[in-house]
């Protein structure tokens, strides 16, 4: 008689998947093959066309098309310089702006806020992320860019002039509301819908169990918070922080609005610069022989930084999931 306890030799369940016999099981499966291979023969296509459009501008200035500062359409000389710092500047103020709000507007609407408030404000935070890019700018340039110069760049700009370093930072020389500080707002106004809706639906799925466990314990809210949820929800967390990102530094329309536009580096936040987007937008069209070849090693760098921002989201991701 054979105990419970005794080991037996059960041959392990592997699935059998079996061999596609039917014609609609063949066309599926092609039409996924070919679904797939579609997707990386356009990424190929678009950065072919990218290096050999913009091949002559890279021949021509060398490394110094990527560290150079001047853009001068009437030398024909141009430097990315100064739109690369602008991308990176406007990109970062966003996500220090933006990340912060998200998770805290995420994280209330799941565990603090009561039935009849949570409704509207999830619905609000899904029609402002339905919000073209161009109504923000619009918005931003006759609404927030006056107000800000009002009631922030003037006041800022006469309490730190002549400060060391702080005063270069936040001084500005012509306080008319645009600049790199003011675009990266308005980045941060359209890139918190996104994070927080994709944090909010993450934090709803984790199965309620564990966080009736933690409270069970004596948990408080916090606690469940920083122990359970976030530790549970940190790839996904990752995840729409790198598409806030992605959006942050793709984004045209918006910042050619409130960025200023202007071909300088300024050590300043609150002066007007431009962004590789923006400047794409605004010349492009003009453009023709060694500037339009610039703009389209523009183009080449911004997918290059896309590129890098999206492996380092893999590898934090594989970091997160090791612990």
């Amino acid at each position: 008689m054979t105990a419970v306890t005794d080991t037996l030799n059960i041959p392990a369940a592997r699935p059998q998947r079996k061999t596609p016999k039917g014609t609609f099981d063949i066309v599926f499966r092609n039409a996924s093959f070919l679904s797939a291979l579609f997707v990386l023969v356009l990424l190929a296509g678009i950065m072919l066309s990218m290096v050999i459009g913009g091949w002559p501008a890279f021949k021509t200035f060398g490394l110094g098309f990527i560290t150079g500062s001047q853009w001068d359409t009437q030398a024909d000389v141009y430097g990315a310089w100064p739109a690369i710092v602008g991308t990176l500047s406007t990109a970062l103020i966003a996500l220090l702006i933006g990340v912060p709000l998200s998770l805290g507007i995420a994280v209330y609407l799941t565990q603090l806020a009561p039935p009849w408030f949570k409704q509207p404000v999830s619905t609000t935070i899904e029609l402002l992320a339905a919000v073209p890019s161009i109504i923000y700018g619009m918005w931003g340039l006759f609404v927030f860019v006056p107000l800000f110069a009002a009631y922030v760049q003037v006041p800022l700009s006469n309490i730190v002039e002549g400060m060391p370093v702080v005063g270069t930072i936040l001084y500005s020389r012509s306080p008319s509301g645009l600049g790199i500080l003011t675009a990266g707002i308005i980045l941060a106004f359209m890139i918190i819908p996104f994070i927080a809706s994709i944090v909010r639906d993450m934090l709803d799925q984790i199965p309620s169990v564990l966080r009736e466990s933690a409270y069970g314990i004596g948990a408080t809210t916090w606690e469940v918070v920083r122990h359970v949820l976030v530790p549970q929800a940190g790839v996904s967390i990752i995840g729409a922080i790198m598409l806030g990102l992605g959006r942050a530094l793709g984004e045209t329309m918006a910042v050619t609005f409130v960025v200023g536009n202007a071909n300088r580096l300024s050590g300043s936040v609150m002066d007007p610069g431009s962004t590789i987007a923006s400047r794409i937008a605004n010349e492009f069209n003009e453009a023709l022989g060694l500037q339009l070849n610039a703009l389209i090693a523009l183009g080449c760098i911004l997918f290059f930084v896309t590129f890098v921002v999206l492996v380092i989201a893999r590898i934090l991701v594989s970091r997160v999931k090791s612990f």
